[in-house]
């Protein structure tokens, strides 16, 4: 059987992930293709239970994770995700979408938080084996076009990370930013300041290498 298509769409909050992982589904569904959608963190119940633990803390802990504490936290979710997940839907020929995956770490607990990639990276190889998608997807935004999106979509209030000041996202879109640049090879670059639509069909245009 061949062996489906793992594809990663990553960036910075306000991106659109989300609603591009759905509209991608549908359209590689129509193409006749399996296609298993899920998150980072999350996807299983162990990972989605780490999830809640990053995201939302423990009590009333305001100050949070540590950037050390949260890159262990999400290495332990990424790998109950990818053993029991990921690799098996791909082993039976799904095309598996992923709203973020390890670059997230990268750039979040790396860029964000000062770890270093070599760190996250040795991590990521013995949590997962060092999986990586077939082609991940960069959606990128302007910060105030992320920051009206934001507005409209966290009335009722957001994450721990989400919540962080604009310089430590600033420095997350700067990780991305310099990840796809120097694996071009690995990353598409789309804009994401359009429309659903418009961002969707060059998220789809993307995909033409792969097959």
């Amino acid at each position: 059987m061949t062996r489906g298509k793992f594809i990663a769409l990553e960036g910075g909050e306000g991106a659109g992930k989300s609603t591009q992982s759905r509209l991608l589904a549908a359209a590689l569904r129509e193409r006749g293709l399996e296609v298993v959608t899920t998150r980072e963190p999350g996807g299983t119940a162990g990972a989605e239970a780490i999830r809640a633990l990053v995201l939302h803390g423990v009590g009333e802990d305001a100050a949070g994770w540590s950037p050390r504490a949260e890159a262990l936290l999400f290495a332990a979710a990424r790998s109950d995700h990818v053993e029991k997940l990921i690799r098996p839907a791909l082993e039976r020929g799904a095309w598996v979408i992923c709203d973020r995956f390890l670059d997230s770490s990268r750039a979040y607990q790396g860029g964000g938080g000062g770890l270093t990639d070599e760190e996250l990276r040795k991590l990521h190889e013995i949590g997962s084996a060092g999986m990586l998608p077939d082609l991940t997807v960069l959606i990128e935004v302007a910060p105030e076009v992320a920051a009206a999106r934001l507005a409209r979509r966290d009335l009722g209030g957001t994450d721990r990370i989400g919540s962080r000041d604009a310089a430590y996202h600033a420095r997350v879109a700067q990780a991305f930013a310099s990840f796809a640049q120097a694996e071009p090879e690995r990353f598409a670059r789309v804009c994401g300041n359009g429309t659903l639509e418009e961002t969707s069909a060059l998220i789809v245009a993307a995909l033409g290498t792969l097959s």
